[in-house]
């Protein structure tokens, strides 16, 4: 099993407006009122990229940034892990219909249907030379994600920020992926605590699936969530580490899972 510190968090969600906000929601103290994510253009941009952003890349920028800030790492002074299933599916929705009229695809929209556009406009944003990866994954992206930022704690021994995020596509596509919301989670890991660390997490990869119910969240208020957008998979996470307990739970990726144990601080 390999091992990592969670250092800061962010959250962002329907309903769920950053971790200081959302904890006692998700720990069920106070109650959940789904509302629209609306996110400004990220003021961490230069005019002309802060321009060009999409829902997608806005949502990334958010949650790397609360994140960062919550551990106290200054922006892109660490390595990055960046995962979406979808990507900014807006811009391929823009992208297909001007194939389709036969026209020139516009530069903007290109570079800006990439699955690494997040993670670049990061780098941009806070003239990172830090290294990154991008990932996807269809309804395992969270797993792959979680688990691809842990190892490389373990293995280069020092923190990584970790940014799983989705928005919904643009029809004609949403009917065939369907997709709740828009969400996504931040996480900065580290290889130790230093007295600030919200939770321990232990995971690794098993072969063979899982029922749903493994990686279901435990509050009924969370599984329809959970179930309809592939970042929302970390809500039990977060609910565990709302709630302050000990938990084990899983998450499917592909014909295998992850099995995670957080332990509290």
């Amino acid at each position: 099993m390999m091992e990592a510190w969670i250092l800061g968090v962010s959250l962002c969600g329907p309903g769920l407006d950053g971790w200081a906000a959302s904890r006692p929601i998700l720990a069920g103290e106070q109650p959940y009122l789904p509302q629209p994510v609306q996110l400004a253009a990220p003021a961490i941009l230069p005019p002309n990229e802060r321009r060009r952003t999409g829902a997608a890349v806005r949502l990334a920028l958010h949650l790397a940034q609360a994140a960062s800030d919550m551990a106290g790492i200054a922006a892109g002074d660490i390595p990055s892990v960046f995962a979406t299933s979808n990507g900014d599916g807006v811009v391929m929705h823009a992208i297909l219909e001007t194939l389709a009229a036969g026209a020139p695809i516009s530069p903007t929209q290109f570079h800006n249907s990439v699955h690494n556009a997040g993670a670049g406009y990061w780098s941009i944003a806070t003239g990172s030379r830090q290294p990154t990866s991008c990932l996807s994954g269809h309804d395992g992206t969270a797993a792959a994600a979680l688990l691809k930022a842990v190892a490389a704690v373990e293995v280069e021994q020092q923190p990584v920020l970790l940014c799983v995020y989705e928005v919904p596509l643009a029809e004609p596509l949403a009917s065939r992926r369907p997709t709740i919301g828009s969400f996504g989670v931040g996480l900065v890991l580290a290889p130790r605590a230093d007295g600030r660390a919200l939770g321990r997490l232990s995971l690794g990869y098993r072969p063979g699936g899982i029922a749903s119910e493994a990686e279901a969240p435990r509050a009924a208020t969370w599984r329809g969530l959970a179930a309809g957008n592939p970042a929302a998979r970390l809500l039990r996470l977060l609910e565990s580490l709302a709630l302050g307990g000990t938990d084990h739970f899983a998450l499917g990726l592909l014909d295998g899972h992850v099995e995670v144990t957080l332990h509290p601080c």
